[in-house]
């Protein structure tokens, strides 16, 4: 088995800033596994902060593990092997994907086909990020014209504290009546408990169908003051990573959001839809600055998921990759062996 990287720096379309920081791009890792004539192909993505330093840490780390022999080994037994090697999430994702590809183009499958799934169902949320109010109003039907969206998520947690969440929420909510689409928050962590309190009541009462991660990472126990007399659904993202953690929070919330980033890949998030599903709560799939190939391993796996945010693909000028289909607002995976995406740069 021979194993190649690329760095390619991803420009974004629209710069995004959530209540952490602002992202125009990133550089991300592209691993290829190549083995018996195939290739198989996987994606380490940054998350924000980490645009620019990750793809060189990740691809030592990925060196490191390949140098200790993983010839014969399955994605279940390198995953397990990458984290008691401390290799980080991001990097382990771009390998457990490219496997996985690669598993599926030796048995002449679809990747989703292979898992046993059918096609996704759920429609993608686009994003609008944390912006003036006037670029809310002009970008809200840019994006849902270009994207063709179903359904927004709007990025609150703004500097302007929630009075500003509210003009932008308020301004979002105009911009996008005419298309008829769903709308969704995601706070990322930028309120405390008193304000998170306000604001579901503030929201339930505007057309938003679920509230997400909105208190810090750490601030888990803030949840239950929360979670008792919610007026909205309640979904985790930065709070979960591992399939460990939905156990630890599953009391306080109603589903979790999960990114191949954060777990290192398909072979976790399988096994965290399991733990929530056990755990009677609903599932999400969501992404950071990833191109289409790790959008479409995402897609391959869609069918689990209640709630869907693949949508990074479409903020890139350009996508160095291609091979996903948009239909009715639903990211789909192609019908060809592997996770259908390859990289075109």
């Amino acid at each position: 088995m021979k194993v190649q990287f690329r760095t390619i720096r991803l420009t974004k379309l629209f710069p995004l800033q959530i209540s952490r920081g602002t992202s125009t791009g990133s550089s991300n890792l592209f691993v290829f596994v190549e083995d018996d004539g195939h290739v198989g192909v996987g994606e380490c993505a940054p998350g924000t902060g980490d645009d620019d330093v990750l793809s060189d840490r990740a691809q030592k780390q990925l060196e490191e593990l390949i140098s200790s022999g993983i010839d014969g080994l399955g994605p279940y037994q390198v995953w397990e092997k990458c984290h008691a090697m401390g290799v980080e999430e991001p990097a382990l994702a771009g390998l457990d994907i490219a496997l996985w590809d690669l598993l599926a183009k030796k048995a002449n499958m679809p990747l989703y086909k292979m898992l046993g799934l059918e096609l996704p169902t759920a429609v993608t949320s686009v994003t609008i990020g944390i912006n003036p109010v006037d670029v809310i109003q002009e970008r809200v039907p840019e994006i849902l014209r270009l994207w063709k969206g179903r359904a927004l998520k709007i990025k609150l947690g703004g500097p302007d504290g929630v009075e500003g969440d509210k003009e932008s929420y308020e301004a979002a909510r105009e911009a996008a009546k005419p298309f008829n689409v769903k709308l969704r928050v995601d706070a990322n962590g930028g309120w405390t408990q008193s304000e998170a309190i306000m604001m579901a009541k503030w929201l339930a009462d505007r057309e938003c169908d679920y509230l997400e991660q909105p208190l810090p990472q750490g601030a888990e126990d803030d949840l239950h003051a929360l979670f008792k007399d919610r007026p909205l659904p309640i979904y985790l993202d930065e709070s979960i990573r591992l399939s460990s953690d939905v156990t630890r929070f599953a009391d306080r919330c109603d589903g979790v959001n999960l990114k191949l980033m954060k777990t290192g890949g398909i072979t976790e998030a399988m096994r965290l839809v399991a733990a929530a599903r056990a755990h009677g709560l609903k599932t999400m799939i969501g992404c950071m600055g990833e191109s289409s190939v790790s959008i479409a391993a995402g897609a391959a796996i869609g069918y689990l998921f209640d709630h869907i945010d693949l949508d990074a693909h479409f903020n890139l000028n350009p996508d160095p990759a291609e091979g996903l289909r948009m239909v009715a607002g639903v990211v789909m995976p192609r019908d060809v062996p592997g996770h259908g995406a390859e990289v075109v740069e």
